[in-house]
């Protein structure tokens, strides 16, 4: 790919407007928690001045752009952390330009079309545009949705290659075209079926413990379905950008997300629901609405810092699986 400039990005947003306008988006969390040494970027994100009781994520995005040495920066103020805001005047004070996308409260096409035209007229691009890159973009959601299908229908990929697919599904890794032969390389080698067992579900922001996949996975459990990662996807068809950001689940409301999740937990069989909340998130507050929505046993997880699953944590999970068992 020839070299473009790259533009740093706090959540997932309208990827399309980004590369219609001749950039490339890198997502700064998924920057983060790539990083050989995450915790090091946390407490260097501490020694700067971000305060020791804020979110974990926002410190180390905080981090992760200063070392891209990005020169500007996307942030989803309307819909993702409440945090952000306060994060780009930060930025703004140390030279880093700032642009802003806002996902309108409750979900609207109207509004929507009316931000990201906005959007597109800050990035210089129109959104006739963007709607082409969308268009060209249907391959590689189709097969993010198909490892989808063949992590959940035929259990050939485990939940932790789900999750690093999906998940990845928030910026294309700066190159979608590049994105979609990966994709198509996963697809193509998930030969045979992996272990079955008691089927999970992992609700939340994707969680900041490393091996919280594979620790669920090697205890007889199998993770067929990561929610937001799913929805960084976007499986579901859609006739605009207005509708597709619409259909998107993560920025609005619980009952929105829950009608989504009830409909896949009954799809997938699945026996048991882990709702992974981070520290110092407001998310924690919608767990009862979570738990009241849904028909299955649910085991809320919170953690702060990157690394494996603590004792404690250990503890719980492993109890959680006995019971479903």
């Amino acid at each position: 790919m020839k070299h473009v400039q790259r533009i740093g990005i706090t959540a997932t947003l309208p990827s399309e407007v980004v590369f219609a306008a001749g950039l490339s988006p890198v997502d700064l969390n998924n920057v983060f928690i790539a990083d050989p040494d995450p915790a090091g970027m946390v407490e260097q994100a501490e020694c700067a001045g971000l305060p020791q009781n804020t979110c974990t994520w926002i410190k180390g995005i905080y981090m992760a752009a200063h070392r891209q040495e990005l020169k500007r920066v996307i942030g989803v103020t309307g819909g993702d952390c409440t945090n952000t805001r306060a994060l780009l005047e930060i930025w703004q004070s140390e030279g880093i330009e700032t642009v802003e996308f806002s996902y309108p409260y409750p979900a609207d096409q109207a509004l929507m079309h009316r931000e990201i035209e906005r959007f597109c007229s800050f990035l210089g691009t129109t959104i006739d545009a963007a709607e082409q890159v969308r268009v060209q973009l249907r391959g590689v959601r189709e097969l993010a949705a198909e490892v989808d299908r063949l992590t959940w229908e035929e259990c050939r990929l485990t939940g932790t290659q789900n999750h690093l697919c999906l998940v990845g599904m928030s910026d294309f890794q700066g190159d979608w075209r590049g994105y979609e032969k990966k994709l198509r390389g996963v697809v193509d080698a998930a030969a045979r079926p992996v272990r079955g067992g008691l089927r999970v579900g992992i609700l939340g922001v994707p969680p900041i413990l490393s091996d919280l996949h594979e620790f669920i996975e090697a205890r007889g459990a199998v993770v067929v379905f990561n929610e937001f990662q799913r929805q960084f996807a976007m499986p579901y068809p859609a006739r605009s950008l207005a509708q597709q950001y619409s259909l998107y689940t993560y920025p609005y409301d619980t009952a929105q997300r829950m009608a989504d999740v009830s409909k896949e937990v009954r799809k997938r069989s699945i026996d048991g629901i882990v709702n992974y909340v981070q520290n110092f998130c407001w998310r924690a507050l919608t767990d009862k609405l979570v738990r009241d929505a849904l028909a299955v046993p649910v085991l809320t997880l919170q953690a702060d810092k990157p690394g494996p699953v603590s004792g404690p944590t250990a503890t719980r999970i492993e109890a959680f699986i006995e019971m479903l068992q």
